[in-house]
């Protein structure tokens, strides 16, 4: 499992992906129809045709980590189909992953705290 923290940049493909690329493919991917850089330490998502797939590339300092998921009995709730990418944060990452409708996770306001005085 990846362990997202509150400073992880998370990029979700919209549109499925041929789910035979591995790493070398997907990093690929990442640089031609992202417009990104695979080794930047953020997170890509991927989905397969099927909604019940998906796979994550992640550099971390040392290699390329691939993880591939397979829900059993269920699909995982993925933004529309469209050209491009968008941004998820952690927490919704999270929920995607765990295949609960991320959609539902909204951040919580940072509070201000007050001045002792």
């Amino acid at each position: 499992m990846i362990s997202p923290h509150g400073q992880l940049r998370i990029y979700v493909a919209t549109r499925p992906v041929d789910f035979r690329k591995g790493i070398d493919g997907l990093a690929l991917a990442v640089q031609e129809v992202m417009g990104l850089d695979p080794f930047s330490g953020a997170a890509f998502v991927f989905r397969a045709k099927r909604a019940d797939r998906i796979k994550v590339l992640i550099w971390d300092q040392t290699g390329m980590v691939l993880v591939h998921k397979r829900l059993e009995g269920a699909k995982f709730v993925w933004p529309q189909v469209r050209d491009g990418v968008i941004r998820m944060s952690p927490a919704q990452f999270a929920a995607l992953f765990e295949g609960v409708d991320w959609r539902l996770v909204r951040p919580e306001a940072a509070r201000r705290p007050e001045l002792a005085g």
